[in-house]
């Protein structure tokens, strides 16, 4: 197979997993807190069967990893006493899981039957001194800016609100949840303001995602055209040289 096939197919690959992503994108639109991700596509220089000084290496299309936006998504009012929504990039609330801590922009939380604050797949909510205890019979919990929760006038406990130096390290565990995959520590968010009765939609742009995903198909097509005349450029080259022979 002649190189420009090769690097065809190359670019195809990336193509159908950029494809993938997109239209995950797309599914998730309209899920709380939801990150939009797109892929990172570099260079390969491919090693020649044989040394030739005279021609250069081949550039084949890599796949190198998928990148996130942690840019803000809209706010929007939902009077749910336990809905909550970050106002700031990169911080997130802290849950507790068998895997121990992770984080989540999703504030649509709920209580337990033990009386503890827990998410929608009932992981405990952290606070500052641990899980958060709230009693239904002192009435609905108040949260202020800096994520002070109160009861019956009374402080409970605090969200705890983190971010990371570098979002790099944050890996997808599913439902919405992030996992350190480092060694890196979370810090305190101290400029992130909680809104209590929101919630924070997606940041993906549908009408970018759908261009994306035509101009995606349109580049496969192409790619798949160029490869076809290449392989048939060069079985007519194959017939004209058997006839010369």
């Amino acid at each position: 197979m002649e190189n420009v096939a090769y690097i065809g197919l190359s670019r195809q690959m990336t193509l159908r997993r950029e494809l993938d992503i997109v239209a995950n994108n797309i599914a998730n639109a309209n899920t709380t807190g939801f990150k939009v991700e797109q892929l990172m596509v570099g260079t390969e220089i491919g090693q020649g069967a044989r040394n030739d000084a005279v021609r250069p290496g081949v550039s084949f299309v890599l796949d190198r990893g998928v990148g996130r936006d942690y840019g803000q998504g809209a706010l929007s009012q939902t009077g749910r006493t336990l809905d909550f929504a970050i106002e700031g990039d990169g911080a997130f609330f802290t849950v507790q899981d068998g895997d121990g801590e992770a984080y989540t922009r999703d504030g649509a939380f709920t209580i337990s039957p033990e009386g503890l604050l827990v998410t929608a797949a009932g992981l405990p909510v952290l606070g500052d001194g641990g899980e958060i205890l709230l009693d239904p019979a002192r009435g609905s919990p108040q949260v202020a800016g800096d994520g002070t929760i109160s009861q019956d006038g009374q402080i409970v406990g605090r969200l705890t609100v983190v971010r990371f130096d570098t979002l790099s390290v944050l890996e997808k565990a599913g439902d919405g949840l992030y996992r350190n995959t480092s060694n890196a520590q979370p810090m305190d968010a101290p400029d992130a303001r909680i809104h209590q009765g929101m919630l924070e939609g997606s940041n993906v742009n549908p009408i970018l995602e759908i261009t994306n995903l035509i101009e995606i198909s349109r580049s496969y097509e192409r790619i798949s055209k160029m490869i076809e005349q290449s392989n048939e450029l060069s079985r007519k080259s194959v017939e004209r040289l058997g006839r010369v022979g």
